[in-house]
């Protein structure tokens, strides 16, 4: 069976509905594994989406980095929580970086799951990125492993 195309509105309607579903969700953005936006939620300005993409795709990046360094495997969300505020950030199957933000007074559990089901079956509404063969083929490691 073929997938139907991604466009822009089919992503914006998956997030969408991610906030609308989940109470205390306030808005959701997706970016490509480089930190460039793919689409938000409707109450997200493009600025304010902006900026959240580059924050995150740091914070994405620190979390890979712990990951290797700690050897625990591939990350596969991050959580962090602000005195108003909690934002998520989990990898989907394709590569792509969802990001949910979610009041200080919400079930964080509940978001949590959420946020793991969406990236899981995000797989119709978003592209598929493949890995860097410099990772798949083990290359490029880091420089803590050249010097042994």
């Amino acid at each position: 069976m073929p997938h139907p195309v991604v466009t822009i509105d089919n992503l914006t309607t998956a997030l969408d509905g991610l906030v609308d579903r989940v109470p205390g969700a306030e808005c959701a953005v997706v970016l490509s594994p480089d930190g460039l936006l793919l689409a938000q939620s409707r109450d997200v300005a493009d600025e304010l989406a902006a900026q959240v993409s580059s924050l995150v795709s740091g914070v994405y990046a620190l979390g890979q980095a712990a990951g290797r360094v700690c050897g625990a495997g591939i990350l596969r969300q991050v959580v962090v929580q602000m005195s108003r505020a909690f934002v998520f950030v989990a990898a989907t199957r394709g590569g792509a970086i969802l990001t949910v933000r979610m009041g200080g007074d919400s079930d964080v559990g509940e978001l949590a799951y959420e946020v793991a089901l969406f990236a899981a079956q995000a797989e119709r509404d978003l592209p598929v990125y493949l890995e860097p063969a410099r990772l798949a083929t083990g290359g490029d490691r880091g420089a803590d492993d050249r010097r042994s």
